[in-house]
């Protein structure tokens, strides 16, 4: 694959397409973002959080990078890979877009399995988190993804323009997608399965639920359509305490739990986890 720069991004706040010029995007109405010297650009209007610091904290993004460079969840890297490349589509520019990328771990995979493929084609690569704690951490990966702090609600990318998007464990606003994919596009999601990280909740909770994926047959009137549907389960083997401790940090686990179930998930010297997760693609009418 030839791989080159988004050049796709749009302006937040007329929607215009950005151009690059030194070190700032600027739209035709002269409004301009600058480029941080990490290599991300910040296309978040104060108008469009809902706090000061919106989306992931320095701690669960340390927390989440440090465990998953650890290697636990490369099956589950592998199997999105999988995916995306049976959806991708024979065409002289693809963009893939991974909205709620967090600190980049499976966009990077994804990149680093595309780019040696022998494809013809220019492929381009926009990881988009609201979290700007998490968007400089991924920046630190790969300088060839075009990381930018947005929202999924109204990304700041051009109508029409994107092939697939991922959502892994984030924050889905399929009006946000619908608007930004190409006609017949993909949306994949990856999900939590009803027995995900069971051993971990049965540590933190009196009483654990199985609750399945939800049920998304209302995008049909949406204009979208399920084309596949895929389970993955497996075992990580034994994890150590510190590996305990950081995955609990990057879940909402950590937050909902009682002070009694973190100190019990805290204190675990070793756990042999279930890792339960459903992938869904979806395609734009």
């Amino acid at each position: 694959m030839n791989i080159v720069k988004a050049d796709n991004l749009a302006c937040p706040l007329d929607g215009e397409r950005l151009e690059l010029r030194e070190k700032q995007l600027v739209c035709v109405n002269g409004h301009t973002f600058d480029i941080a010297r990490q290599g991300y650009v910040n296309l978040l209007p104060v108008q469009h959080k809902r706090t000061k610091h919106p989306g992931d904290s320095k701690e669960m993004v340390s927390a989440r990078s440090r465990f998953l460079n650890s290697g636990v969840y490369v099956p589950v890297a592998n199997k999105l890979t999988e995916i995306i490349v049976t959806h991708l589509v024979d065409a002289e520019k693809i963009c893939l877009m991974d909205a709620g990328c967090g600190e980049g771990y499976y966009f990077d995979y994804v990149f680093n399995y595309l780019k040696d493929k022998n494809d013809c084609g220019e492929l381009s690569f926009v990881g988009l988190d609201i979290s700007k704690a998490a968007i400089t951490e991924a920046a630190k990966r790969n300088r060839q993804i075009s990381w930018i702090v947005g929202t999924n609600r109204q990304p700041p990318v051009c109508a029409g323009s994107v092939d697939i998007v991922l959502c892994v464990f984030g924050f889905q606003s399929f009006a946000g997608f619908k608007k930004i994919l190409k006609p017949g596009g993909k949306v994949i999601l990856v999900e939590p399965g009803p027995d995900h990280l069971k051993e971990l909740r049965e540590t933190i909770y009196p009483e654990v639920k199985k609750s399945q994926p939800q049920d998304l047959s209302y995008l049909e009137e949406k204009g979208f359509s399920l084309l596949d549907r895929q389970p993955l389960q497996f075992k990580t083997g034994v994890i150590n305490n510190e590996q305990i401790n950081h995955l609990l940090l990057m879940t909402p686990h950590f937050y909902r739990a009682t002070k009694e179930g973190r100190e019990a998930a805290v204190n675990l010297k070793e756990l042999d986890l279930t890792v339960d997760v459903v992938f869904r693609v979806l395609q734009k009418e």
